[in-house]
């Protein structure tokens, strides 16, 4: 039998979740009818409060936890992926938290439905913490969100996609991103371009790959579902999906991955048979991680400004900005494409001047 949530007592009583946290935590400032209206579906539901949830209600831990996903870390130690991006994310929140006499916390979480729960209730029981940094893809895992809630925790969201989650969600343009590297390939004359998507569980993936397809199709651009492979971020995937497609009827002239590990990859891959980055085939990467930069060619890519979106987490959490009812949706903060060797004109293409 599935637990009642915090979310299904604030459907059942017709309020936010940020409305039944108040009152689960008997906090002020809540109507008395509010306060019934919530007690009743509580009651309605079977819902009781948790003993970890009530835990949380003392004085501040002064510690700020961040979410990652197991995978990401254990597929490292495989050396099957780099962590540049938890390294830039961890960069940030610490920087802050320092500045303001805080500690940080990062805390793997297996997205197993079967685990996840108990992972995240004896984290929240054993830290205590004033606020949650939520990495895809806990920002947009329901049962993660909704225990949060459940506990009062406030939480900022890193590349979440859903709405209606709460918390403070944060990110870059993705689709924009991914649109300006298309942009830049087809200025070089690239008309066939291979696309490899990053792990479909992530938010950020999707979000690159419709951005590619926009552009793609802005400039009347065929775009056949065999250009568009599979990929899940490891260097691995995109050594697999390069080779798929290379070996089509109509290899690529450019294919963009979906993170500099993946593009990493693709040279690699390239190279086993004998084809080198620009001559023969353009590469771009996301992340601009460091060993994309120090790749041969380095590699041309997004810079994603995690540095500054960690920061501004940590910063929205400590000042008490942003809640569990929050569902802010700030995008606002810039990416930078960086060009590179590993991109250069398309075989006998005419480079226009907008590359």
């Amino acid at each position: 039998m599935t637990a009642v949530t915090i979310y299904d007592v604030a459907r059942e009583a017709g309020v936010s979740i940020k409305t039944v946290s108040r009152v689960l935590n008997k906090e002020p400032n809540v109507r008395g009818a509010t306060r019934e209206k919530v007690q009743r579906a509580a009651e309605a539901l079977g819902y009781h409060p948790s003993l970890f949830a009530r835990s949380l209600a003392g004085s501040r831990s002064h510690v700020i936890a961040a979410f990652v996903d197991a995978a990401l870390t254990i597929d490292h130690w495989r050396g099957e992926r780099t962590t540049d991006y938890l390294t830039r994310v961890q960069l940030g929140a610490t920087l802050e938290c320092r500045e303001a006499g805080y500690h940080f916390m990062l805390e793997l979480v297996d997205h197993d439905p079967l685990t996840v729960s108990r992972e995240i209730r004896n984290v929240l029981g054993a830290l205590k913490p004033d606020g949650a940094l939520l990495t895809p893809p806990s920002s947009d895992d329901p049962v993660v969100l909704a225990l949060l809630a459940e506990a009062g925790v406030p939480y900022v969201r890193l590349g979440a996609e859903s709405p209606g989650g709460g918390g403070l969600r944060l990110h870059m343009d993705d689709a924009g991103a991914a649109a300006a590297l298309t942009e830049h390939l087809i200025g070089l004359g690239h008309r066939r371009i291979g696309f490899i998507m990053g792990d479909a569980h992530h938010a950020a993936s999707l979000r690159r790959l419709a951005g590619f397809r926009d552009a793609m199709a802005r400039h009347g651009l065929d775009l056949p579902e065999s250009l568009v492979q599979p990929g899940d971020f490891t260097f691995q995937s995109g050594v697999v999906s390069t080779r798929a497609l290379l070996a089509l009827p109509q290899p690529p002239t450019a294919i963009i991955a979906s993170n500099d590990d993946m593009a990493l990859g693709c040279l690699a891959a390239m190279g086993d048979v004998g084809l080198t980055a620009p001559r023969d085939l353009s590469v771009a990467g996301f992340d601009d991680s460091n060993s994309g930069r120090a790749s041969r060619p380095p590699l041309t890519t997004i810079r994603q400004p995690l540095v500054e979106l960690a920061a501004m987490g940590v910063r929205a959490l400590i000042s008490g900005e942003v809640g569990t009812g929050a569902d802010r949706d700030v995008s606002a903060l810039p990416f930078a494409l960086q060009a590179r060797a590993s991109t250069g004109p398309a075989p006998g293409a005419a480079v226009s001047d907008g590359g």
